[in-house]
């Protein structure tokens, strides 16, 4: 029987089910505040994931998070994910949002190509790459991801790559809007985007409150 139905089963019974991650996860947490960005844009961090759908055809996952804000920004999905596929995702996300002033992510043939490092260069982006074999140097993306395969992908069973992209955006969206994190003080990453948001136009306008007001 296939794994991943054997997983879900066991979270619709309720079983109880092992985690060791929680102690590797601390250490790449504890590893990545010593890098910690200070603002939203600041710095991006992208990774991929890997899975297959019912069929066995392997697909991949682009995650893209924004370390200051926790956002999960996008998570793309295809059999397929080349450079040029990487930079779409990228200009999509700063149409809307702005472009970050650092990426971090691994050696991997998407990240180090020339078209990658000249679009970079083109829009004064810093590209930081990880030293081989040191992924807690990307702690927060680590986390997310291993959050990502534990709740997302070992727990559906995919017959499709529609509905894969489904399901992943459906998690996505819960991730960044129904999930609390104590190091954003208890809000979601939404909540805390937001707020930001917020307090830097009420800078920009003068009407910011006192300390304490809040």
């Amino acid at each position: 029987m296939n794994h991943k139905r054997i997983y879900r089963l066991c979270r619709e019974e309720k079983l109880a089910l092992r985690r060791l991650r929680r102690q590797h996860t601390a250490r790449l947490l504890a590893a990545a505040e010593k890098n910690a960005a200070e603002r939203p844009n600041q710095c991006w961090a992208l990774d991929f994931v890997s899975d297959t759908l019912v069929s066995e055809q392997t697909f991949r996952a682009l995650t893209v998070l924004d370390e200051y804000t926790r956002e999960s920004l996008a998570i793309e999905v295809d059999t397929s994910l080349p450079a040029l596929r990487v930079i779409r995702v990228w200009e999509r996300l700063s149409a809307h949002r702005g472009r970050p002033e650092e990426i971090r992510m691994d050696h991997g043939p998407e990240f180090v190509s020339r078209v990658t490092g000249s679009w970079c260069e083109q829009r004064k982006i810093l590209l930081r790459f990880i030293d081989p074999g040191k992924p807690m140097q990307n702690g927060y993306l680590e986390s997310f991801n291993g959050r990502f395969r534990d709740e997302c992908l070992n727990a559906h069973w995919f017959l499709s790559l529609a509905q894969a992209r489904t399901a992943i955006e459906a998690w996505r969206m819960d991730y960044n809007g129904e999930r609390p994190h104590s190091s954003l003080d208890y809000r979601t990453p939404n909540e805390f985007a937001a707020r930001l948001a917020l307090r830097a136009e009420q800078n920009s306008m003068g009407t910011l409150p006192a300390i304490g007001t809040a």
